[in-house]
């Protein structure tokens, strides 16, 4: 089941972050910004390879006892970020990444929005819908 899900503008600063429990909130929002130094660095060993690829997802960022991490980063170099239950061992990499996709559509369209301001946190109610859906679908 995902419980979190983040997204960290290119100075590192979260444009959106949403978790389930919210009494743990503190601790999601903690697991989130630790994850954006394993993002940078599997940023910087990709390089210029990451300009030429077309697949952004990052995979696994790093496990911890009760949660996975994972990431994805735009070309923009907008990230995103999903902590996902570790006891759901039904969830498969490709779901993963395929979720993250659905994120980034989703994000795009914000940011077709006319009247979004590039860089504000994101208020969209069709966005925060969307991953209240993908959060629900998960469990």
């Amino acid at each position: 089941m995902a419980v979190c899900i983040a997204v960290i503008a290119k100075e590192n600063y979260p444009l959106y972050i949403r978790s389930t429990p919210t009494e743990d909130e503190l601790k999601f929002h903690y697991m989130v910004h630790t994850s954006l130094d394993v993002v940078d660095e599997k940023i910087s060993a990709m390089g210029k390879a990451l300009v030429d690829q077309r697949e952004l997802y990052l995979g696994l960022l790093y496990p911890t006892e009760d949660y996975k991490v994972y990431g994805y980063v735009t070309n923009s170099k907008v990230k995103f970020v999903m902590v996902v239950d570790s006891s759901n061992t039904a969830l498969r990499d490709n779901e993963i990444c395929s979720m993250f996709r659905k994120l980034h559509n989703s994000y795009t369209d914000v940011m077709c929005n006319p009247f979004y301001n590039p860089g504000d946190r994101i208020q969209s109610r069709a966005f925060d819908n969307m991953v209240t859906s993908m959060m629900i679908q998960v469990c």
